[in-house]
């Protein structure tokens, strides 16, 4: 099944005035739901959710050699804080393309400045920091999609 396909599946559910499709073709699973009919007028929004099967992992066997002398891995972040989104949406490092970002690395916050904007449902959203520091790395390219608790920056808090 190829985009084409899916798009014709969408415009077809749209069309019958069903609310909620889920259909399995594959190992790939299709749901598509959209809103009760509006009012004569209104724009209907209808949402598709593609989930593709996850590939199976194969752990490799572990080999232990008690004669190696290795020193233990140190995470190089374990001192940073993580600053997380709190939201679904799209990410913007400024409030338009021609102003500067709100923050770049090597900044120092403090709490209350904001960090960036998230879009979601045409609603901008500034996140404001809640900790004070100073910018170490953006994590997140400017306009992309993000998650729920989708590693935003990192924070030297010293």
């Amino acid at each position: 099944m190829d985009l084409k396909d899916i798009q014709e599946l969408i415009k077809f559910v749209a069309k019958s005035g069903a609310t909620e499709v889920d259909l399995e073709i594959d190992n790939i699973k299709i749901s598509i739901k959209s809103p009760e009919k509006k009012k004569r007028g209104d724009v209907d929004e209808i949402t598709t959710i593609i989930q593709q099967p996850t590939p199976s992992i194969i752990a490799a066997p572990v080999v232990t050699d008690t004669n190696i002398n290795s020193t233990p891995e140190v995470d190089e972040n374990a001192n940073y804080i993580t600053i997380k989104s709190s939201m679904i949406g799209t990410f913007y490092r400024s409030s338009s393309p021609e102003n500067p970002s709100f923050v770049n690395v090597g900044d120092n916050i403090k709490e209350g400045d904001t960090l960036c904007i998230i879009e979601a449902m045409k609603l901008f959203n500034e996140i404001e920091s809640e900790i004070s520091g100073t910018i170490v790395k953006v994590l997140v390219d400017d306009t992309t999609p993000i998650e729920f608790d989708q590693p935003l920056f990192l924070v030297d808090p010293s």
